[in-house]
């Protein structure tokens, strides 16, 4: 056996309801961001970048695609014959079979895998955040003060504290009070879902509460240790880092890339975000194509005009067409004379010709107000918008649709259409 200092354990099983229909066949993290990336490929490459060389994977919800662009884990460098990377879904043993039902319930099932290792430290991280972390400081910290657990933490506007586990330090950096979600927040220092354990401080915590309902990190983890005098210690980032949970906050991650000095830049060659490509045609800009501050990514055919987008592959833009202030995923088609304004489309759909998309005042949503409440036409892959029709701002939009689907040829701000047995 060969030991490993720290391994990593990524949480890619989640399935992202608040992105709505992007996320009805996909696994949140294997959601395309920037262009030529998918979410996952940040934390892993934040791994091999810190050199943490063995991560496994736990995947549940809709795991096809994101096993698919995983593989061995070539483009991370991942593919090592002791460690590299293992995908890890829920799994049957002698005591029957369980789906992953919280966090550390997710981990605690998987730790014969970790004990392969025999790690002094587990890396606990989520698939679905964006940002860049060199976890090899965060563990030198750890280490520095003695630490049973360190917590990633970073300070969050106030309105928006109730939405994290919160953190409250004394003067050394160590955890004296952790809430959870709290209604009534006494700090504005949130967990960012990034710990550092001494695997045998984690180890008996997931041993004690296995058969917690749903055990989870932050409910139950962290108080256990707590009560059992742990050493606790906030390890305060203050960097980028964006939790791209809805479709407001994933649609502004993308257009932040954009900006002219942009906040989080992906073409830092010190710090590269490895994904995995595929061999296709370049892109080209026809003479009457019309491109300002955009993500064009490889094999786009642009004859119209794009502004402010995140383009993926093989996205055509025909003649005529306006595309602004969009993210447009791979081999998405916008038929010509077509304008668009603050869309996400997924990949694969085809919006035919002279269709207004973004059009009118914001409404609110007639399906789903928690999910739905952005100015942003949302369209979900492999969908068809047929030519000519009107769709307003706050939709949302799954299927094949056709010309009967859009009374006098529209659906309102607020609408959706989701085609009978395509329900979100």
């Amino acid at each position: 056996m060969i030991k490993k200092e720290m391994i990593a354990m990524l949480l890619a099983g989640g399935q992202g309801s608040r992105l709505g229909v992007l996320t009805k066949n996909v696994a949140k993290p294997a959601v395309a961001f920037g262009g030529k990336y998918n979410i996952i490929d940040f934390p892993l490459s934040n791994c091999i970048n810190s050199g943490v060389d063995t991560v496994g994977i736990l995947t549940q919800y809709q795991p096809l695609r994101l096993n698919a662009h995983i593989g061995i884990g070539i483009p991370w460098d991942l593919d090592r014959n002791y460690g590299g990377v293992a995908l890890l879904p829920p799994h049957e043993t002698n005591q029957g079979s369980d789906w992953y039902s919280g966090t550390a319930n997710a981990v605690y099932q998987n730790i014969e895998y970790i004990e392969t290792y025999n790690p002094d430290y587990v890396l606990i991280l989520s698939g679905d955040h964006i940002y860049k972390m060199d976890y090899e400081v965060m563990l030198d910290y750890h280490k520095a003060q003695n630490a049973d657990l360190t917590i990633a933490t970073m300070p969050v506007p106030w309105e928006e504290a109730s939405r994290f586990g919160l953190a409250v330090t004394d003067d050394t950096g160590r955890i004296i009070e952790f809430e959870e979600k709290p209604k009534n927040p006494s700090s504005n220092l949130a967990s960012m879902g990034i710990y550092i354990f001494n695997w045998p401080v984690l180890k008996d915590a997931l041993i004690r509460l296995k058969n917690e309902p749903g055990c989870d990190f932050g409910k139950n983890v962290i108080p256990y240790i707590r009560e059992n005098d742990g050493r606790i210690f906030a390890y305060e980032f203050n960097e980028y880092w964006k939790d791209v949970g809805t479709l407001g906050s994933y649609w502004q991650a993308n257009m932040e890339l954009v900006d002219i000095i942009p906040e989080f830049n992906l073409y830092e060659e010190y710090w590269k975000i490895y994904t995995k490509c595929d061999n296709v045609k370049p892109q080209y800009l026809g003479p009457e194509s019309d491109v300002n501050r955009s993500i064009i990514s490889e094999g786009c055919e642009i004859h119209g005009k794009v502004e402010n987008c995140v383009l993926g592959a093989g996205v055509v833009v025909e003649e005529g067409a306006v595309v602004r202030d969009s993210i447009l995923m791979d081999d998405v088609v916008i038929g010509k004379g077509s304008v668009l304004d603050k869309c996400i489309i997924a990949e694969k759909t085809v919006v035919g010709q002279n269709c207004e998309l973004g059009v009118g005042e914001y409404a609110e949503s007639m399906y789903d107000t928690k999910v739905y409440q952005f100015d942003l036409v949302t369209i979900a892959e492999s969908s068809v918008i047929p030519d000519g029709v009107k769709v307003g701002k706050n939709t949302a939009i799954k299927g094949v649709t056709t010309p009967e689907d859009y009374p006098g040829g529209a659906l309102p701000s607020g609408g959706y259409i989701i085609k009978e047995g395509e329900e979100l």
